[in-house]
């Protein structure tokens, strides 16, 4: 059987086909790939800003506990410094 000019039209044009449909299906993968990409980013992200937010409120409570010491040094250095009591009884 010999291959008409008909023929090799089709079977090239059936090439191109599977090229485009194969080329399209890969096209879908890597959406659906890039799709759960940003969902993980968005997850990362999310755990970030948690991290920040505690962050911050650790770095709020340690300064306000400094400002307590700041506060209450001066009177120890007082009691530290005045003389001794003599004992009672």
């Amino acid at each position: 059987m010999f291959l008409t000019r008909q023929h090799l039209k089709t079977a090239g044009m059936l090439g191109v086909a599977f090229v485009a449909t194969s080329g399209l299906g890969a096209c879908a993968t890597y959406k659906n790939e890039f799709a759960n990409i940003n969902t993980r980013l968005d997850q990362l992200d999310a755990k970030v800003q948690g991290a920040a937010q505690s962050a911050e409120s650790a770095n709020q409570s340690a300064q306000r506990a400094n400002q307590r010491l700041d506060q209450i040094e001066g009177r120890v250095q007082q009691l530290e410094t005045a003389p001794r009591r003599a004992a009672r009884g």
